[in-house]
């Protein structure tokens, strides 16, 4: 897939999957922008890419502050964005008589929000037939313990990204989701212990963690050419989960 001349968007893109699209949009002859509220990740993504085409924007996308920021840093790069990849989360399991109101607040602010309004600032810089694709989870249709409040903000980002579909297709933008199963990241190795992952891995048809690159794979083929009849839908990257094979 070819991307060339092409300036891509990735919300939280310091880490895991993000890193990951980055790295491969770049390879694939992309500009990218990627966005933190941590500048010390933001460096040591750039030195890790180490790219002429990477761009980085210290960008707290969970307030419409930090949001803003983003959006004037593309604005003012004077480029027009060709894809925007709404990957920033953070997820917190708790059973539902533990869960607090700070963990609460700061799932949907991030999750859900952060997305909504990243999108909706940034829409009259992205370009016409351009490509939209947001981070969802398998979670988002599951019924998993602790999962309550990150679940719920997943299946709102689907709901929003269907949507999403429908209204921007006047200017032939796609709107697609990608929803990983349990994926090797720096962000699970901070919420799962090792015996937690081994079952997550056992739940998936292959019985193993997906990989970031696997997950970039399907961002970048639902960006491209060659998903242009695709949009308003949720692309399963999950080794098979056996829930979802048994529905």
């Amino acid at each position: 897939m070819d991307f060339t001349n092409k300036n891509v968007v990735i919300t939280g893109g310091t880490t895991g999957i993000g890193f990951a699209t980055a790295k491969a949009f770049i390879e694939a002859g992309a500009s990218v922008w990627i966005t933190s509220r941590s500048a010390d990740n933001l460096q040591k993504a750039a030195q890790n890419l180490s790219s002429a085409k990477l761009k980085t924007v210290v960008s707290d996308t969970s307030s419409l502050s930090g949001i803003t920021v983003l959006e004037k840093a593309v604005a003012e790069s004077g480029s027009k964005i060709d894809v925007l990849f709404l990957n920033a989360g953070i997820a917190v399991f708790n059973s539902i008589e533990q869960v607090t109101e700070v963990d609460f607040d700061a799932q949907f602010n991030t999750n859900v929000k952060g997305s909504f309004f990243t999108l909706q600032k940034l829409l009259p810089h992205l370009n016409d037939g351009g490509a939209v694709l947001f981070t969802s989870s398998t979670v988002a249709t599951a019924a998993s313990l602790e999962s309550s409040v990150y679940a719920a903000t997943k299946g709102a980002l689907n709901k929003i990204a269907q949507v999403a579909a429908n209204e921007l297709a006047p200017r032939k933008i796609r709107v697609n989701i990608v929803s990983p199963g349990p994926t090797q990241t720096e962000g699970l190795d901070g919420v799962v212990s090792g015996e937690a992952k081994d079952y997550l891995a056992s739940t998936t048809s292959l019985q193993r963690l997906g990989n970031p690159n696997e997950i970039a794979n399907a961002v970048l083929f639902l960006a491209s050419n060659k998903a242009s009849f695709i949009t308003g839908t949720e692309l399963l990257v999950d080794g098979g989960a056996i829930n979802n094979l048994m529905k």
